[in-house]
Formats: C-alpha cells, sequence, structure tokens
C-alpha cells in the first residue's frame, strides 16, 4: 500500500491552481476558469428557461373569500388590499346594496353588499367581517365579506362557463369569479 502511493506522482501544479482559486474564492474573487464559467452560465440559463416554462403555465391568480354561505374570487391583480369592516359610516339616500363607506388610505370607499347584489341569504352586518377594496376602473370599492380564504391560482383549463349574472369563471370546486366590471350594473343583476 505505501508503495503504491510512492508510485502515484503528485501533481504539485495543478493542486497548487487549486488551492488558488479556493482562496480567490474564499476572498471573494472568485475566478473561474472558462470552462468552468461557461458551465454555470449554461446551468443558470437552463434553470432560467425551466422557470419561464413554468410561469407560462395558463393560471389565473384570484383572492377568495366566503359570502353568504358560498365562495367567490376576484382576480388579484384587481385588489388592492384587505381591512376590516370596522368603522363604517351609513350613506343616506345610498342604493340598498350600498352598505357605507369607509376611510381607507385617504380614500373614502363605498362598500357594496355582496349579498343583496347576488341575491344571497345572509345575516346581518356582524357576520361581514372583512372588506376587500377593489379597484374597477380605477375607481375604488369595497366588497364586504364574511371570510377572505387568500390567493389561489387556477388551472384556466379547469375553469368552466359560469351560470347567467356578474361572473365570470366558474372553478371545479364551484367557486365562482367575479367579473367586477359588471358587479355594480342592475341590468346585469337583474334588478331595475
Amino acid at each position: 500500500m505505501a508503495g503504491d502511493e510512492a508510485s502515484e506522482k503528485i501533481d504539485y501544479a495543478a493542486l497548487r491552481r487549486k488551492l488558488d482559486e479556493a482562496q480567490a474564492v474564499l476572498e471573494g474573487a472568485q475566478v473561474l476558469s472558462p470552462e468552468r464559467r461557461r458551465e454555470v452560465l449554461v446551468e443558470r440559463a437552463r434553470a432560467l428557461s425551466e422557470s419561464r416554462h413554468e410561469e407560462r403555465r395558463e393560471t389565473v391568480s384570484v383572492l377568495a373569500f366566503h359570502v353568504g354561505g358560498e365562495r367567490y374570487a376576484v382576480p388579484i391583480d384587481a385588489v388592492d388590499h384587505v381591512l376590516e369592516s370596522k368603522g363604517m359610516c351609513p350613506l343616506p339616500g345610498a342604493p340598498q346594496y350600498v352598505l357605507g363607506a369607509l376611510v381607507s388610505r385617504s380614500r373614502v370607499v363605498p362598500v357594496l353588499d355582496l349579498r343583496h347584489l347576488l341575491g344571497l341569504e345572509g345575516g346581518g352586518m356582524s357576520d361581514l367581517a372583512r372588506v376587500v377594496v377593489v379597484d374597477v376602473s380605477e375607481e375604488y370599492i369595497g366588497l364586504a365579506v364574511e371570510d377572505v380564504d387568500g390567493r389561489l391560482d387556477l388551472p384556466r383549463a379547469e375553469l368552466g362557463h359560469p351560470p347567467p349574472g356578474p361572473f365570470t369563471f366558474l372553478a371545479k370546486d364551484r367557486l365562482m369569479v367575479l367579473d367586477l366590471a359588471q358587479l355594480g350594473e342592475p341590468t346585469a343583476m337583474g334588478q331595475s
């Protein structure tokens, strides 16, 4: 065994290069050989292309919530923020589907009762614990909801056609995605 070790020659020049490279990495200089640099760049390019491929997967990102015993959602890019429904002020003379208004982020935000707009049964105001503030054509409105589930990424291939009303999609688990542009239109809701 000792003879085998003695017969192997040690390449001190290669060993010294490796030690110098290791020292450079430790000192932050990170001197890489052209071959190793090319390998690193190829690996990074492959990882980047795979991540872009994953992003192309067709999904619809929504914020899901409960109201009137049902699950609904709005497109995540329309959501400005979510807050508690405390401090809502009534708006005398407003339509029945307008619960009141909140001051949020230096804006007065009217709060809509989705139960009324969607023809749902529901309890009183105490059930509506949260307000989802959305941006609809540069106008901010609040949607009073019972509870917020959070963000969901729904595969577009699994979305079906919704029932009549202000909806864009129907997910497999009966989650309906609201069309915010149609939501307040009386004709879309069958109201006069």
